[in-house]
């Protein structure tokens, strides 16, 4: 431990002598063990840091066994120490690739946990038998926990890798402190989204902050990340009285079984949603804001970032379109955490079609967060067509990213 930054020695600490007391047998932390012994140990010893979420149901096995007055005070330390930890980790050399390689992982996983949601609901909806019913249930509950903490830690990763890559990132708000003294959960069997793979995969507790945007030209008109739209291009469909009311319905939808508590139903029609005609997506926004379902417009957001590449660049120009730019750009930065051959074969698609702004558009959004390396992994399957637009589109986030790049391509063997 001695070798291991101050910072993350003392969160270590912290972590060790919250779970002494706890129950080992009983409560989140005895999922946690049961699930992923090595990973609890390597969070304990420091050499790994947990996700928020973890931290916080622990602190919800302490409000449940001391009370909330204690978990309130614990949760203060807690925050701080895992935000300095974090800062420690994403520290050192190489931060920005490392958390890019997790975030594929935890996109992977996130889309496991949807279709698993969507699987099970299912199978609910078609139970013959009261105790198959029963039995559902209980792993629908476990199946939407899967999802929400693969969820949170996405955002987590995501809000860490645009800080690494921002000029200058301002100090992040203090969180809100979540409910305590939630019941304990019941024990669960093994599978599903694993607690592991888990290095410094959080930076703040889910919502803290806002994601903040990469390096990119201010938003102006269809413009977004800091891509122009060339005169003649056409802008997208603008959506008419049958799109409204149709994404006015899919909400009222929504709401109705969010307040019965079918989270799983509720989770396969935001998958539904997220593969609508792109023009609908701004409208579906100003619905699910005007119902107060804030949350489920973000995860809406992560479906259509897990959408195929091309889809997903037309959602970002409809939001552009119709002046959400800034969800544009999150969606863009959002969907660009995904191997580089797929982006490379996004901009052949593209680019083969004519839709050249598009193209730059997501290369742009790649660039501001993956590091250059990466996109020369990109560039490598077509040099002659896909180095040009890179560094075109380099050029749109920074002089000195354009810069990067010209290097890493040279490197790389694939710029002479």
């Amino acid at each position: 431990m001695a070798q291991l930054p101050s910072a993350a020695v003392d969160f270590a600490r912290f972590l060790a002598g919250l779970t002494a007391r706890l129950d080992r047998r009983s409560g989140w932390l005895a999922v946690f063990l049961e699930r992923d012994p090595d990973g609890m140990a390597a969070c304990l010893a420091g050499s790994e840091l947990p996700p928020w979420d973890v931290v916080d149901a622990l602190l919800q096995d302490l409000a449940a066994d001391q009370g909330a007055a204690a978990a309130r005070t614990e949760a203060a330390t807690a925050r701080a120490l895992h935000a300095a930890a974090t800062a420690a980790h994403d520290g050192g050399p190489g931060a920005a690739a490392a958390l890019a390689r997790r975030l594929d992982v935890l996109l992977r996983e996130r889309r496991y946990t949807a279709e698993r949601l969507q699987e099970l609901t299912a199978h609910r909806a078609t139970a013959t038998t009261e105790e198959a019913a029963a039995a559902l249930d209980v792993d629908l509950a476990w199946a939407e926990d899967d999802h929400r903490r693969a969820t949170a830690r996405c955002a987590e990763l995501r809000a860490r890798a645009d800080a690494l890559a921002a000029p200058a990132p301002a100090p992040a708000p203090a969180a809100p402190e979540r409910p305590a003294g939630q019941a304990k959960p019941k024990r669960r069997p093994r599978g599903g989204a694993r607690f592991a793979g888990i290095a410094e995969e959080a930076a703040e507790p889910p919502g803290a902050a806002p994601v903040a945007p990469a390096p990119a030209a201010a938003v102006r008109g269809a413009r977004f990340a800091g891509v122009a739209e060339p005169a003649g291009e056409p802008a997208p469909p603008r959506p008419g009285p049958e799109e409204a009311r149709a994404a006015g319905g899919a909400v009222a939808r929504l709401h109705a079984l969010r307040a019965q508590g079918r989270g799983g139903e509720a989770h396969v029609l935001l998958a539904e949603l997220a593969g609508w005609p792109a023009p609908r997506l701004p409208l579906l926004a100003a619905e699910l804001h005007r119902a107060g379902l804030e949350a489920d417009w973000a995860t809406l957001l992560w479906e259509v970032a897990a959408l195929p590449p091309a889809a997903l660049v037309a959602a970002a120009d409809a939001l552009a379109a119709a002046g959400r730019g800034a969800d544009a750009r999150r969606l863009l930065q959002q969907g660009v955490a995904r191997p580089a051959p797929e982006i490379a074969d996004a901009l052949h698609l593209l680019t083969g079609d004519g839709r050249d702004r598009q193209a730059r558009a997501l290369a742009g959004a790649y660039l501001a967060v993956r590091s250059p390396e990466d996109a020369a992994g990109v560039a490598r399957s077509d040099p002659d067509r896909l180095v040009p637009l890179l560094l075109d589109a380099a050029r749109g986030v920074s002089e000195e990213r354009h810069w990067d790049l010209v290097h890493a391509f040279r490197v790389a063997g694939v710029l002479t």
